[in-house]
């Protein structure tokens, strides 16, 4: 018993909680891409309860692309990416603004989706860049 307790530690580090290792900006797009099929199929319906249901749901991708965007800012990348890549966190910053109420969770504006297409897409060039060092 005493040996166990002052036997060498090993040091470990994750990225989270629960070291799955899965990341990818691909999470973040699909959502984003279907807030973007969601304000098309919006602009062309005149049902009300369609239109209502439709904004639930983008309002919930929303919230989703925020979550995988923050995943990714908060637990993947690191100290070294962040030096190595200082647009990083004005990037994310962008990314989450766009997913939030001023951008697509809270207007039904198709421009907004993609810009946000477009941020998740420069995070998501950093982020492969990454993955081959």
């Amino acid at each position: 018993m005493f040996a166990r307790l002052f036997a060498p530690t090993i040091e470990v580090s994750a990225h989270c909680d629960l070291p799955c290792g899965v990341y990818d900006p691909a999470q973040a797009r699909i959502e984003a891409e279907s807030i973007k099929a969601i304000i098309a199929k919006v602009a062309d319906s005149d049902d009300p309860d369609f239109r209502t249901r439709a904004v639930l749901i983008k309002e919930q991708r929303s919230e989703l692309v925020k979550h995988h965007l923050w995943v990714l800012w908060t637990d993947y990348f690191k100290p070294p990416h962040f030096e190595k890549y200082p647009q990083l966190h004005t990037l994310f910053n962008e990314a989450t603004k766009l997913a939030g109420a001023s951008g697509t969770k809270g207007t039904m504006d198709a421009e907004a989706a993609d810009k946000l297409l477009a941020k998740i897409d420069e995070i998501a060039t950093i982020f492969w860049e990454t993955k081959k060092a």
